[in-house]
This record gives C-alpha cells, structure tokens and sequence, in this order.
C-alpha cells in the first residue's frame, strides 16, 4: 500500500522485539515467488535470491526401504524473511514499532483502517468473534515444531514405531546451517512416551533417540520457558463467516488456517496482503473495498482449506496406511489432499491410481465427491493461552 501510494500512512504494530520470531524456516513454492516478484520487484527479488531450493522428498517408515523422489520447492529462514519485510516496509516509509501487543481497542491509535493480522490467536478478532463469526476446529493430533542443525537434503517423512504408535516428523533444511523439524504424532503416543509431563530437555533427548536414523547424531533445539516442557499444540482450523467489522480487516491466520502439512500459511497470508492493497486502491471507498477482498480471498480459500483438511486427516488416520509396501505409502501420502481417498480401501485407491493413465478419470471421482468429504473436525475445548502456531 505504501509503495503504491506514499501518502499513505502506515504504522506496523508488532508484538515481538526485533529478532524474535516463532519456528525456524518457511516453504515457498514457485507461484508466492511470482507474486512477490510482481507486486514489488524489491524485496521480491532479495527474497528469491536468499531462497534455498530442495529438489527431492524422501518417505521413511521405520527405515524399511526409504522411497526417494524428485520434488521442487524452496525454503527460507523465517528471520531473514521477517529482516527483508521489516526493511524493505521501512525504507518506503512505513513506521514499524517493535514490542508493542495490542490487548484492546484502546492499545490502537485512531486510524481509518486496522488490519488484523496478529495469528491464529488473533486478540483482535477475539474482541469481537461474534462479529466476525468465528469458528474454530481443534485437531486430534499433538506436534511440535523445532530446529536442528542438521542440514537435511531432501524434504523428509520419517515415521517411527514406538510402544504406544507412530510418531513422525517433517524435515527440511531452512538455511545453510539448520533445518525445521517438525514432530506430529496421536494423542495417545504423546501421553504413553511421557510428553505430556516431560521436562523440555528430556523431551528433546528422548526425540533424539527416537529419530536417531535421521538425525545422524546432530541436536534437536526448542524455543521454551527453562521451567516448562516443550509447546506441543493441536493444530486450530480457523474460519470466519465475515472477515470485516467496522474499520477491522482480518488478514493471514488471524482470518483463515491452512494445516502446516500442506505448506500454503505464509503464501495465503501474503495473497491476503496483496488483495487488500489491490481492493482499496481500486475502489473509492473503504467498505466496497473490504467487500470485495473478502469476497475474492474466500474463493481464493476454499480449494486449499478443503485440501488442507483433507491432509490433516489422513495424518490423522496414519495407521491406515502405514502398512503398505513402501512404494504404495508414498503414493497415498502424496494423494493425501484427494476426498476420495478416505473412502476407497487404500490399496484399491492405490491400484485405481496407478492403473489410470488417464489422470482425468481420477480427477473427475474425486470431484464426484468433493462436496460431501469434507474433512470435519471434532470440536474441542481450545486452551486460551495456545501459543501462535507457526507457518
């Protein structure tokens, strides 16, 4: 908005001091690349130029014949992308004011416009989740997200068997020097290996051991309080029915959730971003602009939340799966994001899937049925103090 037109003025509220951020590396994919890059050539080319690009996946399951697999994607550190941000938003004028949370309206200054864009949590939108019609679905599964300073070279899917059942883990390397390790596993394991009631740094040491296959030897790391264990969450679906009240917009986790393992959170976040600055440049007044960006990114959001429901609940239903032969696990972990799955034997879909070599035959199923499997989550007491999940 800023670059657009300077005589905006513009003042960033940010909670954290500088430096301080959750989680360790973000995803991008070629399309948020696109976008960037159109929208401001500046940071989009400093972005795209500290970008580190993976180019294979890896599928382990109890180190029992690892499938190995070409894939394209692209990983930064969140710091350094929140660092591009922050300079290239204050360099055009922008005021950015570190350590500064918003717990009521009267933390705000006067101004036409209040985009909140303050996560999962969001304060804001809580102020009045009546107005906005929130609705928030809490998943079955426990994860955790931490660091490691094993730089991995594929982007991995390790799934371990213990004594209470699967755990898994998703890895990938975040920068030259250490990669994001995702833990995910039921509720049920999570409380039989003690995590529950585990000190942080036995939980680390005890993650260690059960992925020692793919550590190598190499250290997990978690942002915690010292007296406290590590900040396993359940992951919150989050919709609105209206993204605007009065002079407040919603933008990013604060309006709408995408499941981390489909890896859309910070691509949808930014798309928000751009739509707005798009609606109000285009329009002469303020509430047919928001209409209309409500309007555009809710479209925008239904295929990737339906998708993304869809992959937590196959995550969900791991034990379904993890039988099959090696190559077969892969393709269905790949499929995950299909309604038809959950509804077709998983060996028949596989079958079905690799005995199609017309794709549309497949694709033309699964919208037969995309309306009614819609992934639905069980609604749960949700814990105010939960932490922002990080994308």
């Amino acid at each position: 908005m800023k670059r657009r037109e300077p005589s905006h003025d513009i003042t960033v509220l940010e909670r954290n001091a500088p430096g301080s951020t959750f989680g360790w590396g973000v995803t991008f994919w070629d399309k948020l690349i696109e976008t960037l890059r159109r929208n401001d050539p500046e940071s989009g080319r400093i972005i795209s130029d500290s970008l580190l690009p993976w180019r294979r996946l890896l599928v382990d399951v109890q180190g029992k014949e690892p499938v190995r697999a070409d894939g394209i994607g692209y990983s930064i550190n969140r710091q350094r992308l929140l660092d591009v941000l922050t300079e290239r938003a204050m360099n055009l004028g922008v005021r950015v004011e570190f350590q500064r949370p918003v717990m009521s309206r009267s933390d705000l200054p006067d101004a036409d416009l209040v985009v909140a864009c303050d996560g999962v949590n969001s304060r804001l939108r809580e102020l009045d989740s009546a107005g906005f019609a929130t609705d928030v679905h809490v998943g079955r599964n426990k994860y955790v997200w931490l660091g490691t300073d094993k730089v991995f070279d594929a982007f991995t899917f390790a799934f371990v068997r213990t004594d209470f059942g699967w755990i898994w883990c998703y890895a990938y390397a975040t920068d030259g020097d250490s990669s994001t390790f995702i833990v995910e596993c039921p509720p049920e394991v999570w409380t039989g290996l003690g995590f529950d009631a585990m000190p942080a740094d036995d939980s680390l040491a005890a993650l260690e051991k059960l992925f020692a296959g793919q550590l190598d030897g190499s250290r997990l790391t978690g942002k915690f309080r010292n007296d406290a264990g590590l900040p396993w969450l359940s992951f919150r679906s989050v919709t609105n029915g209206h993204w605007h009240v009065g002079n407040t917009v919603l933008m990013g986790d604060a309006a709408h959730t995408t499941h981390f393992n489909i890896g859309f959170g910070t691509e949808l976040a930014m798309e928000d971003s751009v739509a707005l600055a798009d609606k109000i440049e285009g329009h002469a007044d303020l509430a047919t602009a928001l209409e209309a960006y409500e309007k555009e990114r809710k479209t925008a959001l239904q295929q990737p939340q339906v998708e993304a429901r869809l992959s937590a609940q196959w995550f969900e239903s791991v034990s379904r799966y993890i039988g099959l032969k090696p190559n077969q696990f892969y393709a269905l972990l790949l499929e995950r994001r299909s309604p038809l799955l959950p509804r077709l034997p998983p060996l028949l879909y596989f079958n079905l899937h690799r005995a199609t070599e017309n794709v549309a035959v497949l694709r033309e199923l699964r919208t037969r049925v995309a309306g009614p499997a819609k992934a639905v989550y069980s609604r749960r007491k949700v814990d105010e103090n939960q932490q922002a999940v990080p994308h």
